[in-house]
C-alpha cells in the first residue's frame, strides 16, 4: 500500500485476551472462480456464442435503444449482442426496438456492453500484475469514497440480473484489486448488503471476513460508520461476529489439543439466577 495511514493493512482481531490470535479466513473462499487473465495487449475477443458465426453477422442485426437511469440516457447496441443475455433474450422476444431500464446504472451498463463486444471492460486486469488493474487516470490511487469498489459491485449485480455468471466473476475479481480506505470499504459493504441476497456468499462472505480481521480499523478510522452499518444491516454485524466467534472456538480447540486436554470434559459455567418471590 502506498499510504499506510490511509489504506487498510493486514491486521489481527484486537479483542481483549486475543490480540495475538487473528481471525482465520480461508482465502480460497474469498475469490470466485474467474476467467483467465486477459493480456491487455491481446486483440479484443468478441463473445460469440457460435464460433462459426462471423462477428460481422452480429453487427448486421438491428439496433436496440436502451434508456438507462432516471434521466433515461439513451444508448444503443446490436440486438444479436444483447440477446446473448437471458434477460434481454426474454425481453426482446417480440419485435421491440426500445427498452426502458430506469433502475440501472449507466456506467455499469456501459461496462456490460463493452464486455459483450470485447470480452473485457475498463479497467482491465493486467497479465503481468496478477493483483493489478490498468491505470485509470480519472481514479485516485486510494479509493477513499468507495466509488471504484462500487463500480465493479454494480457490474456484479447487473450481471446477475442479466444472467451472465462469467461477467459476475470478472467484476468480483476486480473488486479485490482495489486499494481503499475504511470509509470506502463501508460504502461498499452497505451496497453489497442492500443489493445482494443473503444466499450470495460469493460477495457477502469476503465483506464480513474483511471487517472481522480488521478490528483496529473499525475503532480508529470508521467506528461511527461501522456502528451505523451494523444498525442498518443487522445481518452484517451477525456475519462479522460469527466469523470472530468461530475463530476463537477454533483456537480454543487447538490449544486444548496442544495441551492434551482435548479429552477433558468442559466444565459448565454456573450462572447466578435472580430470586423469585412466590
Amino acid at each position: 500500500m502506498a499510504d499506510p495511514e490511509s489504506t487498510l493493512p493486514e491486521a489481527d482481531i484486537e479483542m481483549e485476551g486475543a490480540e495475538e490470535n487473528p481471525v482465520e479466513v480461508d482465502d480460497n473462499d474469498d475469490e470466485p472462480n474467474v476467467p483467465p487473465t486477459q493480456d491487455p495487449e491481446d486483440d479484443a475477443k468478441p463473445l460469440i456464442a457460435n464460433p462459426q458465426t462471423r462477428f460481422l453477422d452480429y453487427l448486421r442485426s438491428p439496433m436496440i435503444q436502451l434508456n438507462i437511469g432516471g434521466d433515461s440516457s439513451a444508448i444503443s447496441a446490436h440486438r444479436a449482442i444483447l440477446i446473448m443475455s437471458p434477460y434481454f433474450n426474454e425481453r426482446l422476444a417480440s419485435e421491440e426496438t426500445e427498452i426502458d431500464m430506469p433502475d440501472e446504472d449507466l456506467d455499469a451498463m456501459g461496462c456490460f456492453l463493452q464486455y459483450q463486444y470485447t470480452g473485457e471492460y475498463f479497467p482491465r486486469r493486467l497479465a503481468n500484475q496478477p493483483d493489478g488493474l490498468e491505470h485509470d487516470p480519472s481514479a485516485p490511487a486510494i479509493d477513499n469514497t468507495g466509488d471504484q469498489l462500487l463500480k465493479h459491485a454494480r457490474v456484479y449485480t447487473l450481471a446477475e440480473k442479466l444472467g451472465l455468471p462469467e461477467l459476475q466473476s470478472l467484476a468480483h475479481s476486480k473488486i479485490h484489486r482495489i486499494n481503499s480506505s475504511a470509509v470506502g470499504e463501508i460504502a461498499y459493504a452497505r451496497y453489497v448488503y442492500s443489493h445482494s441476497s443473503p444466499e450470495d456468499t460469493t460477495i457477502r462472505k469476503p465483506v464480513a471476513a474483511f471487517w472481522a480481521t480488521r478490528s483496529h480499523v473499525l475503532r480508529h478510522e470508521a467506528e461511527a460508520e461501522f456502528k451505523s452499518m451494523c444498525l442498518e444491516f443487522p445481518q452484517f454485524g451477525f456475519d462479522v461476529l460469527t466469523l470472530v466467534l468461530d475463530s476463537r472456538e477454533k483456537r480454543a480447540a487447538q490449544r486444548a489439543d496442544d495441551t492434551g486436554a482435548g479429552s477433558t470434559p468442559a466444565r459448565g459455567r454456573k450462572r447466578m439466577r435472580p430470586s423469585v418471590n412466590i
